[in-house]
C-alpha cells in the first residue's frame, strides 16, 4: 500500500490504537490550515513593506501648502484703520453770554502786599453779569429763556396715628348724631331669648379717615352670644363722619357700651 504523506491517511496509521483526543493528533490534524493562514498573513505583510515607497509619493508635500498659503494671505488687503476718539474727553465750552461776563472777587481783609486780585470796580460791571471768571461776550448770540418751572412740591406724610376720644379736635361722628346711632343699635340689635338676662356690653372699634368701622372687638359681654350680635350690628353701621386732627381727617377709637335687658 502507498501512502501519501499530504493527505491526513498517515495520522490515521501513527495513532491507530492510541488516544486521539490527545493534542499531538489535533496539532498535526490542523498542521495544513495553519500554514495556509500563516502563508497569507506573511504575504499581506510583504505587499505592505514593499508598497510604503509608493504610498510616501502619493502624501502631498507640506511646504508646497504653505507657499500658497503664504501668497493667498499677501494679496489680502485690510481696510483701513478706524480712528476711536480716547474716552472720558472734556465736554465742549458753552458758548459765550450775549453780553460780557465779569469774574467777582470776594473781597477780603488783608494787608495790601497781599493783596493777589483786585475786585472790579462799580463802573466796570454796569450793564454786565458777574461770575466766576471773565467772559468776552457775543451781542449777536441767541438770547435763550430757561422755561420757568413749578418748583418743588410739597410732599405730605400720611397720619396713620391712631387716636382717642380725648383730646381729639373734632370727634367722628354716626350720620344723624349719637341718638340716631343708639337708635340705628336698638332697632337691629337681637338679644338672645334669655330669661332673667340682664347686664352692659362693651364693644370697641376703629372710625377710620373714610367713616368705615374696623377693628371691632368685644371688650365685655354677658355671654349668650351678645357680644358676637353686638358686632354683627356694628358691621352693618354705615359710614360716620371721620375724625380730624390739625385740620386733617384721622383715625380714632370709639367705645359703645349696650345695656341688654330681656323682656321678662
Amino acid at each position: 500500500m502507498k501512502l501519501d504523506l499530504l493527505k491526513p491517511q498517515w495520522l490515521d496509521i501513527v495513532f491507530e490504537g492510541r488516544n486521539k483526543l490527545y493534542g499531538a493528533y489535533q496539532l498535526r490534524k490542523e498542521n495544513p490550515k495553519t500554514t495556509v493562514k500563516a502563508l497569507a498573513i506573511g504575504a499581506v505583510i510583504f505587499a505592505f513593506l514593499v508598497s510604503i515607497p509608493m504610498l510616501a509619493k502619493l502624501i502631498p508635500d507640506s511646504a508646497d501648502e504653505d507657499t500658497t498659503l503664504d501668497k493667498k494671505i499677501v494679496t489680502v488687503k485690510l481696510p483701513p484703520k478706524k480712528e476711536v476718539p480716547p474716552p472720558n474727553l472734556p465736554p465742549p465750552p458753552p458758548p459765550p453770554p450775549k453780553i460780557d461776563q465779569v469774574k467777582f472777587v470776594k473781597p477780603i481783609v488783608a494787608k495790601a502786599e497781599e493783596v493777589v486780585e483786585e475786585p472790579p470796580k462799580i463802573k466796570e460791571i454796569v450793564d454786565k453779569k458777574v461770575g466766576d471768571k471773565d467772559i468776552k461776550g457775543d451781542p449777536d448770540a441767541e438770547l435763550t429763556v430757561e422755561p420757568v418751572g413749578t418748583g418743588p412740591k410739597q410732599v405730605v406724610e400720611e397720619d396713620n396715628t391712631l387716636y382717642n376720644m380725648a383730646g381729639i379736635e373734632v370727634k367722628p361722628e354716626f350720620p344723624g348724631g349719637i341718638d340716631k346711632f343708639l337708635k340705628f343699635v336698638g332697632n337691629n340689635y337681637r338679644a338672645p331669648e334669655e330669661e332673667g338676662l340682664k347686664g352692659r356690653v362693651i364693644v370697641s372699634f376703629v372710625v377710620e379717615k373714610d367713616g368705615s368701622l374696623t377693628d371691632i372687638k368685644v371688650l365685655r359681654d354677658i355671654g349668650f352670644g351678645t357680644g358676637a350680635e353686638a358686632i354683627r350690628v356694628l358691621k352693618k353701621s354705615p359710614k360716620w363722619q371721620p375724625a380730624e386732627q390739625n385740620g386733617r381727617k384721622v383715625r380714632c377709637s370709639y367705645q359703645l357700651p349696650i345695656m341688654i335687658q330681656s323682656a321678662n
